[in-house]
């Protein structure tokens, strides 16, 4: 295929991440809360985690805020690997339990921003990650207009929180395929979907059809795929994130690839420009039951995945202090 991918998932090794991203030589690179989980409890990610809680602990204050520099240097440090490996940019998280507070996200994302630039790496290099909420979206704009800073908008499942995006003016948003089709799956009769007819790949789109039709700059990048049929079915999306399971099989699949998105089918869509309020945008998201109950519960997950993040290293910058 011939698209701009984005590489997610760190494999159980340095070797491992290397040559995955060295053979399928993704554009961009992407990190979460419990990818950098999962990698902090791999042998061959120990000495970062190690390089980040000295950096904690050195930055003194109470033990809340040893945690949170260790944190925040776990999550660039990583993102400062994989910039060695792709030519263009990391995305790099924000704490999802600072999903509903503007100001705390706008706060942290400055963090991470500064520490890549210590580490000698310009913000045009990085993506903050974001939750799509209303207030994860207006702390993105205000990032992009008042900081230059690229945000990535991610846990986006409604129409609503990506018309919402548009009007804000970030750089990309990362609409969840894969977990829209877990939703209807789970919640509905039907269990298998042909490509076409796939809720996830529908509702992408849709949200690329009127993003181009109404000429707004906003990337959308396809994410969290379950099976290389919706990953076909978007080909022609700005971008597309692709774990490297699924990069393997489309190495494999040498049928001819249809482009199915493209700017001139998109301005001839019937799709009406609309305008979203604060209050438009809380009541158009919540009368989609899927994206409530699937940004309700990523924003858990991610959430969970980070206490679980924190008590490891509480664990481990223990052990530093004490001399094991």
């Amino acid at each position: 295929m011939d698209a701009h991918v984005t590489v997610t998932k760190l494999p159980n090794s340095k070797k491992a991440a290397s040559s995955a991203i060295d053979e399928y030589k993704p554009q961009d690179a992407t990190t979460n809360p419990s990818l950098i989980l999962a990698a902090a409890k791999m042998p061959a990610y120990q000495h970062l985690l190690d390089q980040a809680i000295k950096y904690g602990i050195a930055k003194g204050g109470t033990e809340e805020e040893q945690v949170a520099n260790t944190m925040d240097k776990l999550f660039v440090t990583f993102g400062l690997e994989i910039l060695k490996k792709v030519p263009g940019r990391v995305s790099t998280e924000v704490d999802a339990r600072l999903s509903f507070d503007k100001e705390e996200m706008v706060a942290k994302a400055l963090r991470l921003i500064a520490l890549y630039e210590e580490a000698g790496i310009s913000k045009e290099r990085v993506l903050i990650k974001l939750s799509s909420t209303w207030e994860g979206i207006q702390a993105g704009k205000e990032l992009e207009e008042k900081h230059g800073i690229h945000c990535n908008m991610t846990l986006l499942f409604s129409f609503a929180q990506a018309v919402a995006c548009a009007e804000a003016n970030v750089t990309l948003i990362s609409p969840f395929v894969g977990r829209i089709l877990d939703w209807y799956k789970e919640n509905t009769d039907r269990k298998s979907y042909e490509p076409h007819e796939d809720p996830g790949v529908l509702s992408v789109t849709k949200i690329y059809n009127y993003y181009k039709k109404f000429g707004y700059s906003t990337v959308v990048m396809g994410a969290s795929f379950r099976n290389t049929g919706q990953v076909k079915a978007l080909a022609g999306c700005d971008l597309l994130t692709i774990s490297p399971g699924l990069l393997a099989e489309l190495s494999q699949d040498h049928s001819s690839v249809t482009e199915m998105l493209n700017v001139e089918k998109a301005k001839a869509c019937d799709l009406e420009k609309i305008h979203l309020e604060e209050k438009d945008f809380r009541w158009q998201h919540n009368e989609d039951r899927m994206a409530v109950e699937k940004l309700s519960d990523g924003i858990r997950k991610f959430a969970a995945d980070a206490i679980k993040l924190e008590t490891m290293i509480k664990e481990k910058m223990l052990n530093v202090k004490n001399g094991q």
